[in-house]
């Protein structure tokens, strides 16, 4: 929990840094290029791939590939017709896809009181946002849900992966990134353009900052901490970026929220998280129990 929470913060300043002064002015894809290229070079020297099957390699390269490569392309090119806390409004959508797709990939049955608890924590979230709409919303709400799946699909494939393929998280990442830059790499080559390369320090500077920074470090923590918790608290914690974010956009922007709704959708969230700990995951635990005793023999 505290992994997701530091990078939560961490992530917080990438939507208006990207909205205000990369979107529209530099190319996407080279913006994606850039800041995979930065991510994979700083975990290039844990790369390893003796005592390791190539299927699990590959299978890194694809979660890497999905959760950034392909999440990013689509994202970036989503704030062409979103503002940043649009944006932000277009991402609730998250917890509910992590928590349904974990429950698919792992040949569950779908989990009501995790699909409960994610859906509070959309409410929260659409609660804080939910005022006025541009008029590009339908292409942007369709662009940032595709976004919004690779993520998720990302996220769950890597504690899959670790749950049934461990490997040391250091090397897993040098895969991951590098399936990620790969897809980057491709996309340069089939729809950059070169007429569109950062023309000031200060977009070299973001570039940089969300390579090593949000990216190369970010992830990987994000992804950690993923490990490390259940699938629905992986899932409201997906919400937690939008008060973070507006209140980055206060801070620095000076754009005011909303008070009432977002002292309420963050109310709401909190409570998802609280709700879903206090009695969803326990009331599991104890049905795993008792489905434990019930099959032990008699003493």
């Amino acid at each position: 929990m505290p992994l997701l929470i530091i990078t939560t913060i961490l992530w917080a300043f990438s939507f208006s840094l990207i909205g205000v002064y990369l979107a529209g002015q530099v190319d996407s894809v080279f913006s994606v290029l850039v800041r995979l290229g930065l991510a994979a070079l700083v975990f290039l020297p844990f790369l390893r791939w003796k005592g390791h099957q190539l299927t699990t390699i590959l299978l890194y390269m694809a979660v890497g590939a999905m959760q950034l490569g392909i999440m990013y392309l689509i994202s970036f090119e989503a704030y062409l017709y979103l503002s940043v806390p649009e944006f932000l409004l277009f991402t609730v959508m998250t917890p509910l896809y992590v928590t349904l797709i974990y429950d698919l990939i792992s040949g569950r049955k779908i989990r009501i009181g995790y699909a409960l608890s994610a859906l509070l924590a959309v409410a929260g979230a659409a609660i804080i946002r939910y005022d006025h709409i541009s008029e590009h919303f339908i292409i942007g709400l369709l662009l940032v849900q595709a976004a919004n799946i690779c993520f998720a699909i990302g996220q769950v494939g890597y504690k899959r992966l670790m749950e049934t393929r461990p490997m040391p998280q250091h090397t897993a990442f040098s895969w991951f990134y590098l399936g990620a830059l790969l897809c980057a790499v491709v996309a340069w080559f089939l729809w950059g353009n070169p007429q569109k390369l950062p023309t000031t320090n200060l977009q070299w500077g973001i570039l940089l900052w969300l390579g090593i920074g949000a990216s190369g470090l970010g992830y990987f923590m994000w992804n950690y901490g993923a490990t490390q918790v259940d699938a629905g608290t992986l899932g409201i914690m997906n919400n937690f970026h939008v008060p973070a974010g507006l209140l980055v956009n206060l801070a620095i922007w000076q754009q005011q929220p909303h008070w009432p709704s977002f002292i309420i959708g963050a109310a709401v969230i909190m409570s998802s998280l609280w709700v879903h700990r206090r009695w969803v995951v326990p009331r599991r635990e104890q049905k795993a129990d008792d489905r434990t005793h019930a099959a032990a023999p008699n003493e």
